[in-house]
């Protein structure tokens, strides 16, 4: 049964919204909180999902929707957004990863949050400005623009940085709307 939730705040509302971004894995999936009012940003979590590795695939997938969504349930997010899957070289990893971007979709979804999906280039290049940054790059912007969250790993920067493009994209697709 889905919890009661706030209703998605308009991108331009002064109100605070809390965006969930979350970086999908079978074995780390990242997941990092900010809220927006406006064009400010603030971190207020930032963590990782750890899935026991050598589990069968089924009881990985439970662990890690069973753990999102006790973050979703604790953290109280309005919306959440998620990295589209790339292509490795090994079929058999990309559809298990498949899998678990689905369970990291599903579980804000099964409590009525809405989902973005943004690419992994559109992610960079709207933190950092290139579209092909490394994770080190993408690690240093997120310090530089939330300089509250700490230190980071990998998983949480990339979770991080896929809730503040979520939140530039809202922000600008309203001041088209606006404008036209």
């Amino acid at each position: 049964m889905p919890n009661q939730r706030l209703p998605q705040r308009p991108a331009h509302s002064l109100e605070p919204r809390r965006i969930l971004g979350l970086d999908p894995g079978l074995r780390l999936t990242g997941w990092g909180l900010i809220e927006c009012r406006g064009h400010r940003l603030t971190h207020i979590a930032h963590g990782t999902i750890k899935v026991k590795v050598g589990q069968d695939l089924d009881l990985r997938l439970k662990d890690l929707f069973e753990g999102l969504s006790q973050v979703i349930q604790n953290l109280l997010p309005h919306e959440a957004a998620v990295e589209e899957t790339f292509l490795n070289k090994n079929p058999a990893t990309t559809l298990k990863l498949g899998l678990a971007r689905g369970i990291v979709m599903l579980a804000p979804a099964a409590q009525g949050i809405r989902v973005g999906e943004y690419s992994a280039n559109h992610v960079k290049k709207t933190v950092v400005g290139a579209g092909h940054a490394d994770k080190e790059q993408v690690k240093t912007m997120i310090n530089y623009l939330l300089p509250a969250c700490g230190e980071l790993s990998y998983d949480e920067a990339d979770a991080l940085a896929v809730a503040i493009c979520h939140a530039h994209t809202l922000e600008t697709q309203q001041h088209w709307k606006t404008a036209s």
